[in-house]
């Protein structure tokens, strides 16, 4: 997975790109053919101290990329709040593929059944 990191008025420290690394990892674990991830984590002091933090993610998978973005006080709790969101819509996006694969399945089986051919 390729993986870009961007900062914007936050020093990045090796315990912030492990945390990020951590959570991204998570993430493959829904779906590991994810081709990369976008991130990008800004401080803006202008903002209310429990909104100074943003961080938002793009993860590229196969069909519409994915994306979330989230606001805190603290820069790890923006990144755990970010990854919650994306693997709730990558549990989603799974649960919705598997369904559809039921679906078609007691489909071909019930026209099975009567004798019709699917053309």
């Amino acid at each position: 997975m390729k993986f870009i990191l961007t900062t914007h008025n936050v020093t990045l420290t090796k315990a912030i790109e492990d945390h990020v690394l951590v959570r991204i990892d998570k993430l493959e674990h829904f779906d590991r053919w994810a081709v990369d991830a976008r991130v990008n984590l800004e401080h803006d002091n202008t903002k209310a101290p429990e909104r100074q933090f943003k961080c938002s993610i793009r993860l590229g998978v196969r069909g519409p990329d994915l994306y979330a973005e989230d606001y805190d006080g603290d820069l790890y709790a923006a990144i755990d709040k970010v990854t919650s969101k994306l693997s709730q819509q990558l549990r989603k996006r799974k649960t919705r593929i598997a369904d559809r694969k039921k679906h078609r399945s007691r489909l071909a089986s019930e026209e099975k059944k009567r004798g019709y051919k699917r053309r």
